[in-house]
Parts: C-alpha cells; sequence; structure tokens
C-alpha cells in the first residue's frame, strides 16, 4: 500500500500532467499548414471509414505497410513516394 507521502507526490504530478496538457489546448494554436495538413489526413481516413474502401491510405498506413515488406528507403519517402512503391494511389 502506498504511504500518505507516496499518495500526495501521485496527485501532484497528475495534476502538472493536466496542467501541461491544458496549455497546449488543441490544433487552434498549431500552424495553418499543419492545421490544413492535419484536416485532410482527417477526412482522408473519414471518406474511407464511410466507403469502407481502403484507399486513400494515410502515410502512417502505408509506412506500417511497406515496413511489413521490408522496402528500402521507406523513413525518407513521402505518402506519395510509398504509395507509388507499394503499387497504390
Amino acid at each position: 500500500m502506498a504511504t500518505k507521502k507516496q499518495v500526495a507526490a501521485a496527485k501532484s504530478n497528475v495534476k502538472k500532467a493536466q496542467k501541461g496538457a491544458q496549455k497546449k489546448k488543441s490544433i487552434a494554436s498549431m500552424p495553418k499548414k499543419t492545421r490544413t495538413a492535419l484536416g485532410k489526413q482527417g477526412a482522408a481516413v473519414a471518406q474511407r471509414k464511410r466507403s469502407g474502401s481502403k484507399s486513400p491510405m494515410t502515410r502512417q498506413e502505408l509506412y506500417a505497410l511497406a515496413k511489413k515488406r521490408d522496402l528500402p528507403g521507406r523513413s525518407k519517402m513521402g505518402r506519395d513516394e510509398l504509395a507509388e512503391a507499394l503499387g497504390r494511389k
């Protein structure tokens, strides 16, 4: 069982973590280019969920597939390059 001192330290750590998370607030504080990219990525994922399709895949999904296939140079490739190398659009 934790001591009173340990419980107090844990509560303090949780409060600090919550304050840190609140300072970042939301994507509103990010650069416009980042917000646009996140919006496009979210739209692509939402479209795929609605249609049940596997395309268009995000860069992260393409990278995971390239990793499974052990594609050389995958870490330096962008989304389009990964899609082309994997034979997808």
